[in-house]
């Protein structure tokens, strides 16, 4: 088991070296304080994830039908990359219309994911459930909170897949919502795309590196995390702490191979974090969009 571990962070950390791909993708930095689910809930089923400044509620979204039917939160490392692409695209063309279909296409395949088979059917899946639910963020800083609660996408364009049947929609056009966009416009977290793609298809990788992405650049003195804190914002599908702990220290490496300037000292209390440089120069955030001033949320 550690001889697989180590060698999957050997290549993870000699594919992101070796890339010469300097694409930049953003995020919401709330996304990197609360995640979605890792595994597939109950299709009726909410997910919640609460942190000191954040909590995350995700609400299943319906298909039309007779009767409504419940397709569930979007869950794994498919619906992340989804997230991943729709913000980046966004921020790099200053518009909420995003064309999923062939761009969506080869940014998948510039990752390594398979197109086609079951791995497209996931993505389908993926982008429906997106296009679909409901989510709030509840941002909390000092004694001030706001909320952000709305839909991710205000349209979606569906086409269906070669079969013809509804569970094969996809989603060929989408338009973030506004205030969804104007929060990340304020708030965005530029992450390295080389450093995804090596860690693709680990959703809590994914999730570990976008957090120390947020972090570690602002911090001014070392900053300790407690394991029960860690849990309590990675590691919901985890009864036991140590279990947690055990998968949180080979994800933290795996994470730490695409992220070589981050500095975390691993003890037996939990982790401290460094100051550390940002993965991507501070100067990239000129890229973002500022042509319009949404009303202001606390930072999260």
């Amino acid at each position: 088991m550690k001889a697989d571990i180590d060698r999957r962070v050997v290549e993870a950390a000699a594919g992101f070296l070796a890339s010469e791909d300097n694409e930049i993708g953003f995020l919401y930095s709330g996304w990197a304080q609360a995640a979605l689910p890792h595994r597939r809930l109950k299709d009726d089923e909410p997910w919640q994830v609460e942190t000191d400044r954040v909590t995350l509620l995700v609400q299943p979204g319906m298909r039309p039908g007779k009767p409504p039917v419940s397709i569930g939160v979007p869950y794994g490392s498919r619906a992340r990359l989804i997230l991943l692409y729709l913000q980046s695209e966004a921020l790099r063309t200053g518009s909420r219309d995003i064309s999923l279909g062939r761009s969506l296409h080869a940014w998948l395949r510039r990752l390594g994911i398979p197109i086609g088979g079951r791995s497209m059917q996931d993505v389908r899946d993926q982008a429906e459930r997106i296009s679909r639910c409901r989510m709030s963020f509840q941002i909390v800083q000092g004694n001030r909170s706001g909320l952000v609660n709305q839909s991710i996408l205000d349209t979606a364009m569906f086409v269906e897949d070669d079969s013809g049947q509804q569970s094969g929609q996809f989603i060929e056009t989408a338009t973030l919502s506004q205030m969804f966009f104007d929060q990340l416009k304020r708030h965005p977290v530029p992450i390295v795309e080389s450093a995804v793609k090596e860690i693709a298809n680990n959703s809590l990788a994914l999730d570990v590196y976008c957090w120390l992405a947020y972090r570690l650049h602002v911090l001014k003195n070392p900053t300790p995390i407690s394991w029960s804190a860690l849990k309590e914002q990675f590691g919901q599908g985890f009864g036991r702490l140590d279990h947690f702990r055990r998968q949180f220290r080979h994800t933290l490496t795996m994470a730490l191979s695409v992220y070589p300037e981050a500095k975390i000292e691993d003890q037996a209390r939990g982790i401290l974090l460094y100051p550390s440089p940002a993965p991507v120069a501070p100067k990239t955030l000129r890229l973002v969009t500022r042509a319009v001033k949404p009303k202001r949320l606390p930072a999260p």
